[in-house]
């Protein structure tokens, strides 16, 4: 399952996200992880405080998926000044977020479970062959605090999304 993983992702390249740039953003109530401990989330209610960054990553602990969330964390101080929140979403189950949250997001920023509707509402699912169960590809989403969707990018290479989302926070006016 692993290499099958990694062969899929390696061989994408960018995806292609169905919410355009203007669209409202879904709702999104989930639960995570913050620094290894339980967490809860609700788009609506972070909106409240400022411009979200959504990330939808395929799988904890993949080398693609680990080396994007130690990208955000080293960033995070950029997208705090920016008044901006970052929220990393994947199908992982609550307990391996929780360790991912520590070990690879490094207590900067939470994780949380992306359910099988939000990924289906952000139009995110990873196509698979095999049938390995629902999982999310590599995009993210800025959302302003009007709840649309400012920014898009969807590509399976973990390198623009940290450089691209910040850009698209600076952008907004607050």
């Amino acid at each position: 399952m692993a290499g099958a993983l990694a062969t899929a992702m390696l061989s994408a390249g960018p995806l292609a996200a169905a919410l355009p740039k203007g669209a409202q953003a879904p709702p999104v109530v989930t639960t995570g992880a913050m620094a290894g401990k339980a967490f809860s989330f609700d788009l609506a209610r972070a909106l409240k405080k400022g411009p979200v960054v959504l990330y939808f990553f395929p799988k904890a602990f993949t080398q693609g998926c680990t080396l994007e969330a130690r990208a955000f964390a080293e960033a995070m101080p950029q997208f705090k000044a920016a008044g901006a929140q970052v929220v990393g979403l994947s199908a992982d189950d609550v307990e391996t977020l929780k360790k991912f949250s520590t070990e690879e997001c490094r207590d900067a920023f939470p994780v949380a479970r992306a359910t099988p509707a939000t990924i289906r509402a952000y139009d995110v699912a990873l196509q698979m062959n095999g049938g390995a169960g629902l999982m999310s590809d590599r995009t993210s989403y800025v959302i302003s605090q009007d709840g649309r969707i400012t920014l898009v990018h969807s590509d399976s290479d973990w390198r623009e999304h940290v450089s691209r989302t910040l850009a698209a926070v600076r952008a907004l006016d607050r």
